[in-house]
């Protein structure tokens, strides 16, 4: 009986409430009138570089969960959204950046390609095994909503082991699998042609290595990034190949001697359990000279943040960080323990690099930083005003994301029937399911420093790390390092030429000398309709008697404000936000700082490594946008605000 009302309930939520949702957010989220994009001239090159901003982390309708999840976006459509274009979200409402993107990268996952939807298409070969069943005609029919979320949640879990186990007894056509997966690629690859406009828009063919679908649990996806589509592999190295990243940096080696060049980026290390940046190789063995020099050359890049979190550092590592808890809490239990954080966190990483570089060894952890969003609908959001999301009809509305209440009426209903799928947060009722939707971030864009938008210019830009990654907004950061930038000043115009000529940008190494301490340059430039930046910091690490050291240094403040000189960091700027309208306050902060600085803790003849970090003044979280939409006042267990950031790559000495 009690399965019956349930259904019943089910549907009278899919008929009134995800159409009233779907509206609401239509018109909340996107009542600003779509922009008209205009082709612009091909500029010329800049030996200067430009500051070029992208996503590198995009999933379609090609991708197993992304089609369950509702997504009928191809990669066409996913490229002419980078350029400016407004598509369909899954929920029904149009999603358009507010300003186009300069490059991007469709990473479908490799294992599965297409095969979902092909389980879904009746007419398919394909879909005539019994287990495709609950998957025919799955994205023609609609659906909005919470009954959508009870019909879908899940469904790609089974339909990959289904396949598994078929290819393992026999019982499933490999082949057809095999044709699927390449006809997919080939498609892929010409949309990436097809959207590739040189010195104005770079597109790059790409997929996911997917090699574990569990989290926390040898969580090491990665997305392998192609320099141009020449001689691309007709079928891409996944896990039915090999679960072991070695292997993959093997296909990748095979296929550069051939003249087929691309590079791989780790993401979400913050959801590995330690196994991103373990001190061990995939089988248990300790790191070799083989393996770092492999995993340098083919990994130059590592995601920092995106819509699953943040990796730099984590509370519990950073002790002396007081933001270290940027978008880190996961929502996943196993994050509480210490030992499931280490070597899960980049600025770790970078620690340990220097500990094997001590012993002798190439250090593989010499990662450049980038960021990106996993966007599975095809696009991200590029603001926290406007964030929609990751995962299509799952978290389509406010109420399926966790940051409103759900309906009061419907969760009478649900307190009696399912009572775990609610959640009592200050008196008010939310959707349980939604605990982990709520620490999503809307995050991130990858940026880097180039001398044209070309799929050379960009791809030798994060070969060499001349990268940094941003939280959404499209701040601008340079970063120097260097032993003659003294005898510039931070107003000539031939000072970025000067530093350029006579010192190491991010993502580069300078060598020691033992007579000197190098001068910082750091050079940061507020997003143009973003918040005023409140803060400058240099976040160094080192060895100490083979100990972990790090520290954050805040170098320039807002607001003509000066560093403490004991305490290394900038007094309160007093920036405000009203959280009644998320408007923000208009008499604090900066648009652009400008600084050099020397560590004046510095030690000759020690290895460290040195990156930027910069800070927005507080604005109000997505969650809280959403609340304000919706007339509520946010949720006390989530942050109400935050601080936007950018990163830039480290700088190594040694």
């Amino acid at each position: 009986m009690n399965n019956i009302l349930l259904l019943v309930l089910m549907l009278i939520i899919a008929s009134c409430t995800d159409v009233n949702n779907s509206k609401n957010l239509a018109v909340s989220l996107h009542d600003k009138p779509l922009i008209e994009v205009q082709p612009q001239p091909r500029p010329l090159p800049n030996p200067d570089k430009n500051a070029y901003f992208g996503d590198l982390h995009v999933h379609t309708e090609n991708s197993f969960d992304a089609y369950t999840f509702g997504t009928i976006s191809t990669p066409a459509d996913a490229y002419k959204y980078a350029q400016g274009h407004a598509i369909q979200h899954p929920s029904g409402y149009l999603i358009q950046l507010s300003k186009p993107l300069d490059f991007y990268a469709v990473t479908d996952h490799g294992i599965f390609m297409g095969l979902m939807k092909e389980a879904a298409d009746t007419t398919s070969e394909f879909s005539k095994y019994e287990f495709t069943k609950p998957l025919h005609n799955l994205n023609e029919s609609g659906g909005t909503g919470f009954f959508s979320l009870i019909k879908r949640n899940g469904l790609f879990r089974p339909f990959g082991e289904n396949v598994r186990e078929g290819l393992a007894d026999g019982s499933i056509d490999g082949s057809l699998i095999l044709e699927v997966g390449r006809t997919v690629w080939q498609k892929t690859i010409k949309a990436a042609d097809d959207a590739y406009v040189p010195g104005s828009f770079t597109s790059f063919a790409a997929y996911e290595y997917t090699p574990s679908l569990d989290l926390y649990n040898n969580y090491l996806h990665r997305n392998v990034i192609f320099k141009d589509t020449k001689n691309l592999p007709a079928q891409l190295f996944t896990r039915n190949d090999s679960q072991d990243p070695e292997e993959l940096w093997n296909w990748m080696n095979k296929l550069r001697s051939n003249g087929v060049e691309s590079l791989a980026i780790p993401h979400n290390t913050n959801y590995s359990g330690g196994a991103s940046f373990s001190l061990n190789d995939y089988n248990g063995g300790p790191i070799d000279e083989e393996y770092a020099k492999n995993r340098s050359l083919n990994e130059p890049l590592v995601e920092i943040t995106q819509v699953k979190g943040t990796s730099e550092t984590h509370p519990l590592i950073s002790k002396n960080d007081e933001w270290a808890a940027f978008e880190a809490k996961t929502g996943v239990e196993a994050e509480k323990l210490v030992s499931n954080l280490k070597g899960g966190y980049v600025r770790d990483a970078y620690l340990r690099g220097l500990t094997l570089a001590e012993r002798g060894l190439t250090n593989p952890f010499k990662f450049g930083l980038i960021g990106s969003s996993d966007s599975h609908v095809g696009g991200p959001s590029d603001s926290e005003e406007f964030f929609f999301s990751k995962v299509g009809l799952l978290d389509g509305t406010a109420e399926l994301r966790g940051s409103i209440p759900f309906n009061r009426f419907y969760g009478t209903f649900l307190k009696v029937l399912r009572p775990n799928m609610l959640k009592e947060v200050d008196g008010k009722t939310y959707f349980s399911a939604s605990d982990r939707l709520i620490q999503f971030a809307a995050s991130g864009l990858a940026g880097v420093w180039a001398e044209e938008n070309t799929r050379e210019a960009i791809y030798d830009a994060l070969k060499r790390k001349e990268t940094f990654a941003t939280s959404g907004p499209r701040m601008k950061v340079r970063f120097f390092a260097g032993y003659d930038l003294e005898n510039s000043k931070l107003d000539d115009l031939s000072l970025i030429q000067d530093a350029y000529r006579s010192s190491i940008p991010m993502g580069g190494t300078l060598n020691i000398s033992a007579n000197k301490n190098p001068t910082f340059l750091v050079w940061a430039i507020a997003d143009p309709v973003g918040a005023p930046l409140q803060r400058t910091q240099i976040i160094k690490g080192w060895l100490e008697d083979g100990e972990h050291k790090e520290k954050v240094f805040d170098i320039a403040c807002s607001d003509g404000l000066s560093v403490d000189p004991e305490t290394y960091r900038c007094p309160d700027n007093n920036a405000w936000v009203d959280l009644s309208n998320c408007s923000i306050s208009a008499d604090s902060g900066a648009r652009e700082m400008k600084v050099f600085w020397q560590d004046p803790e510095f030690i000759k003849n020690q290895g460290a490594f040195y990156y930027s970090r910069v800070l927005e003044n507080p604005v109000c979280r997505w969650s809280t946008w959403d609340s304000v939409r919706n007339g509520q006042k946010p949720r006390s267990d989530i942050p109400a605000t935050i601080q936007e950031r950018v990163w830039s790559s480290p700088i190594w000495f040694k």
